[in-house]
């Protein structure tokens, strides 16, 4: 008899012991680069030669010319009609313009964003400033680092966080 609940305790031991070990998961080893990015928006860009960003947060501050490059949207493409069939995307213009300023580390703490530049007849733009606190989301899972973006948007009627 004691050998019965021997073997009932150790197995009912062991089973308990399994349920309670962690989870093993895994997360991807994507990187977000700590940048802010800034983009103008489609009807705007007609108006704007070149860009200047200033962006401070934690006490430290980074600034520099814009390299402005033109935006695109992704359009879906059909997918193949086989069970294991394929989908993809093509990139389209959309008439934007995106630029990034490396900040060398971003954290979740407010940003104070300053934007200057010239206009396409050579005068200067009007002065636009934003303090914003960058987006913290944890796309994979709670168990994962937390992603933090830091994205703006100029238009005519002034600078915003998108």
């Amino acid at each position: 008899m004691r050998r019965l609940w021997a073997v009932i305790a150790l197995t009912t031991t062991a089973a308990l012991g399994s349920g309670c070990q962690p989870q093993v998961t895994v997360c991807p080893a994507i990187a977000i680069a700590p940048v802010v990015s800034l983009t103008i928006a489609a009807d705007y860009v007609p108006a704007v030669k070149s860009l200047h960003l200033k962006a401070c947060q934690d006490g430290k501050c980074r600034e520099a010319e814009l390299e402005l490059r033109p935006g695109s949207i992704s359009v879906a493409q059909p997918c193949s009609p086989e069970p294991d069939g394929a989908c993809s995307a093509t990139s389209s213009p959309d008439g934007t313009r995106y630029g990034f300023l490396n900040m060398g580390t971003l954290t979740a703490s407010p940003v104070n964003a300053e934007v200057t530049g010239y206009s396409v007849n050579g005068g200067p733009l009007p002065v636009r400033t934003l303090d914003f606190t960058p987006k913290s989301a944890k796309p994979w899972g709670e168990q994962c680092p937390a992603t933090i973006t830091a994205s703006l948007l100029l238009d005519a009627s002034g600078l915003r966080q998108t």
